[in-house]
């Protein structure tokens, strides 16, 4: 089962990675932009270098840095809302997913341009710069495991939700260059592959502790800021939508630190077992109802819920033991992220 110190640290506030790669790329796309252009040969995607040059260093500088100055602005702000699953997770499972998206985003760019060009005759010599495979990689955890939260309604029928924002982002810079759809089809499979564990990727591409730990003995002291110990006060020239969001944040973090302590409580006092009583209570109750009216028959029980043990082994890599996964998964329906909130909560 997972322990409290486990749990502080999948919920980390001062993500220090996505700060630095807020800030660090920015600067430098700034620097090559408006003082060193004559470098911006060096960060140019160029593809048909790489194949006929062999110049492989141009797969890691080509898709580091972002030449256009919009792109660097989308993505910034992109990879700024998706810090919430590097303090969900800890830093180390979102770099290694931000690694493995990366690595296989470059394998994809490659594929999908020699599929355009054997499908529709399309040459394509170079592609955008920047660290694009990855964001757009994001959408798909931001997608699946983000809840929508509807925030008003525009002429009444369409929603305005805190998601929507984000999508639009990513409409603008899927729409800021004209091959930039192959990057963002590229992440999207990559983040899909990933997050989905198709071939196992996260558990090939995944970063090692000792990296880990350098980084954030290097990273951590630069680019954190102190943990809030009080709500975080909001100007009153800021719009409607960045407190809603500042609330939001400051909201999720308190109940997942009051989940941690209720949890502590709970392996005191069961010696660390997990009250499945508490899940699913109304249904529960409706069962011993009708348990009491008429017993019944062993034809009429259904069967059991096949687990898949793949979801089992994820969830057993975040601490949780085999028989507590099998029970939550089992009491889900086999649903990988509300079995986990059931771990979390009970």
């Amino acid at each position: 089962m997972a322990s409290p110190t486990f749990l502080k640290q999948c919920y980390k506030y001062k993500a220090p990675l996505s700060k630095s790669l807020l800030l660090v790329p920015s600067a430098i796309s700034i620097l090559l932009t408006l003082l060193f252009q004559h470098y911006q040969k060096f960060f140019a995607y160029n593809l048909q270098a790489i194949k006929e040059d062999f110049q492989i260093w141009r797969l890691v500088c080509g898709r580091a840095i972002c030449l256009d100055l919009k792109d660097t602005f989308c993505s910034s702000l992109l990879i700024y809302n998706f810090r919430i699953f590097e303090r969900r997770y800890g830093s180390r499972k979102f770099s290694s997913f931000l690694l493995g998206a990366w690595m296989l985003s470059a394998l994809f760019d490659l594929l999908l341009v020699e599929i355009a060009q054997y499908v529709f005759g399309i040459t394509i010599s170079s592609l955008p710069s920047g660290f694009l495979g990855p964001v757009f990689a994001l959408f798909v955890p931001f997608y699946c495991s983000i809840p929508r939260v509807q925030v008003t309604q525009v002429l009444g029928h369409f929603s305005i939700t805190n998601k929507t924002l984000v999508y639009i982002l990513g409409l603008q810079l899927l729409t800021s260059g004209s091959y930039i759809w192959i990057l963002a089809l590229s992440g999207l499979i990559s983040g899909i592959c990933y997050n989905s564990s198709i071939l196992k990727v996260h558990r090939i591409l995944c970063v090692p502790s000792w990296v880990a730990k350098l980084f954030s003995w290097t990273l951590e002291p630069i680019f954190s800021s102190a943990e809030p110990t009080s709500e975080i006060r909001v100007g009153m020239g800021a719009t409607v939508d960045i407190q809603r969001q500042q609330r939001m944040e400051l909201l999720d973090r308190q109940i997942m630190m009051s989940q941690v302590a209720q949890m502590r409580r709970q392996r005191q006092q069961q010696g660390g077992m997990i009250n499945w009583n508490r899940l699913f209570p109304p249904l529960r109750h409706r069962q011993n109802a009708n348990y009491q009216d008429h017993r019944p028959s062993d034809q009429d029980t259904p069967p059991p819920t096949e687990v898949s043990e793949e979801q089992v082994a994820r969830l057993m890599e975040m601490g949780f033991s085999r028989g507590d996964a099998l029970e939550a998964l089992r009491a889900s329906n086999n649903d990988l992220n509300v079995a986990t909130n059931f771990l979390l909560q009970h």
